[in-house]
């Protein structure tokens, strides 16, 4: 589990990573943090290295505070759980605008925070991977991360954000793969995708969070929008 901490006051950076560690333990978890003391040193290193599990903001620092820093994660990433802590209420409803996981106000209380640690726990947020065969080798993805699948000839090219990996699998075998995961449907004979990546669909096609954009098929059209609405509603 990996986890992100951005804190101007090193005091309460320390205790965070005091009470993660403490959770981490009690729980059995293997746990990766990593320390950021400003809202723009975060987000110049999130450009190459956005796989975390749980994103920790403070919001009163300087310049580029953490509710503004959120909004620009929320432009890239509509996913990632993000958590306040702060001395000041007066951004919480700017809070429900950016999703975020919860609030929590100082002095910091660690029932509270542990709390919040188990809710995201039990919510599935800490992601689950499938192994996928490549041209490669064997690699480990968490489902978040694929975006979606598409057929050439025989193979598949599956895509994540950055990446694209070549399997030797039809988009057959790959929609039966993933079919226990209700993230994702096949939108066109040629394409499976993950609905927490969609933006917008428009009759026969939709857009993906960064602007790429896929074919739906007239036979799927219906069952897309709906299973994009039913994700959504919970």
């Amino acid at each position: 589990m990996r986890i992100a901490i951005c804190d101007d006051e090193e005091v309460q950076q320390q205790l965070l990573r005091n009470y993660l560690e403490e959770w981490a333990a009690l729980n059995e978890i293997v746990m990766e943090i990593k320390l950021f003391h400003s809202g723009e040193h975060f987000l110049f290193l999130w450009e190459d290295d956005r796989d975390y599990d749980l994103l920790i903001f403070d919001i009163e620092m300087k310049q580029l505070n953490g509710m503004a820093l959120a909004m620009k994660i929320r432009a890239q990433d509509n996913t990632i759980p993000i958590l306040f802590v702060t001395g000041y209420d007066d951004y919480i409803s700017q809070g429900y605008e950016v999703a975020a996981l919860h609030y929590l106000m100082k002095p910091l209380h660690k029932e509270k925070f542990f709390q919040v640690l188990d809710k995201l726990k039990k919510s599935g947020k800490q992601d689950d991977k499938l192994l996928f065969q490549t041209e490669k080798g064997l690699i480990a993805l968490p489902l978040s991360k694929i975006w979606y699948v598409e057929a050439r000839a025989h193979q598949c090219i599956l895509y994540t954000e950055r990446e694209e990996y070549i399997l030797s699998n039809s988009i057959s075998n790959m929609a039966e793969y993933l079919g226990s995961c209700r993230d994702f449907i096949r939108c066109h004979r040629s394409y499976l995708v993950n609905l927490r990546h969609i933006s917008v669909i428009v009759k026969s096609e939709l857009t993906l969070d960064d602007g790429r954009k896929l074919p739906v098929s007239r036979s799927a059209e219906k069952e897309v929008n709906q299973a994009f609405i039913r994700l959504f509603k919970g």
